[in-house]
């Protein structure tokens, strides 16, 4: 009898030593978890919405015009954050928003994966004007089923719009399809006001906030609509999801055109700014003098996209571009 109790005690410790050991890599449960049997795939559409309508304060219409940077999106689990409102922005958040720079985004991601944190990042060419839009196919993984992203707003001193840590699984199911409005944010990295002021660093550095119709509460500020209650979108996404029919033969179309497969690599094509004001003519007209304008590089190409123009142009003066002499 004795022997029995002790054997069937022993047998008791061995189950709890179990149920720890598995409770403890599965984590801690707070919501996050998705139990779905497989991946997901979605269409993901970025919108801008960024008019002189509908912002009409300060709008920016040339160097450069209002319009939006390549969009940065990651797919994660809880154990990685890529902006968070309320805290202060990491030297990649920062770099991005302020210059669009996405060195250190990329590197952090990077440093996540290995840690199982991030899924996969993807990245969308950017839209020349404040109205258009982009897109990109997303896989979601059962243990990575959060989406982060961000855009930075041309011209501005740090502001983007994004989503932090959107939830597409639940209850076990990923969701069919998802609509966003976007409403912009500041990094609390640059103090300025308005869409063209020049660098001014926020020392020390603050939070990330959102920016609403009354806040900051400044005049000056380019969102300042102090009669309206909050801001309209200035940017949407929409998330649709794919059947499972259509993500194998994009699966199958992507094995047959090469050995490795680059979920990511979306071809870039390069953007370029519009073009300056001619300059001042260089020589007299009598004897050929030309004048020259210039536009610079918004957005680099990747992944075979179509490569840079000329960013230089020149032409021939002529009489009534001359200056008279005194």
């Amino acid at each position: 009898m004795m022997s029995s109790l002790l054997s069937f005690g022993w047998l008791q410790q061995l189950l709890v030593v179990l149920l720890k050991l598995t409770l403890s890599f599965a984590g801690p449960t707070n919501g996050t978890e998705c139990t779905a049997r497989g991946p997901a795939s979605y269409i993901l559409v970025f919108t801008g919405h960024w008019s002189p309508q509908t912002f009409p304060k300060q709008y920016p219409l040339f160097r450069p015009p209002a319009q939006w940077s390549k969009l940065m999106a990651i797919t994660h689990n809880k154990q990685h954050r890529l902006f968070q409102e309320g805290t202060l922005a990491s030297i990649g958040v920062q770099n991005f928003a302020e210059v669009g720079v996405t060195v250190d985004l990329v590197k952090g991601a990077k440093d996540a994966r290995k840690r199982r944190a991030v899924g996969a990042m993807y990245r969308t060419a950017g839209i020349a004007t404040g109205i258009g839009h982009s897109s990109t196919e997303l896989l979601l993984q059962p243990w990575s089923p959060l989406l982060s992203l961000m855009v930075k707003v041309i011209p501005s001193p740090d502001w983007f719009v994004g989503v932090d840590s959107l939830n597409l699984c639940e209850g076990g199911k990923w969701k069919q399809e998802v609509t966003l409005d976007l409403q912009p944010f500041d990094a609390g990295t640059d103090s300025g006001f308005t869409f063209s002021s020049p660098n001014y660093p926020t020392v020390p550095q603050e939070n990330i906030t959102r920016i609403t119709s009354q806040m900051p509460n400044h005049p000056a500020n380019s969102f300042y609509y102090p009669r309206l209650t909050e801001l309209p979108p200035i940017a949407s996404i929409r998330l649709t999801r794919q059947r499972l029919y259509f993500c194998a033969i994009n699966l199958l179309h992507s094995l047959t055109l090469s050995l490795s497969i680059h979920l990511s690599e979306t071809p870039l094509d390069c953007e370029v700014s519009l073009w300056s004001s001619w300059g001042l003519c260089l020589g007299p007209c009598s004897s050929g003098g030309i004048r020259h304008r210039t536009r610079y590089i918004l957005l680099w190409p990747a992944n075979a996209g179509a490569p840079c123009p000329e960013m230089e142009e020149q032409t021939e003066c002529t009489p009534h571009n001359c200056l008279k002499p005194q």
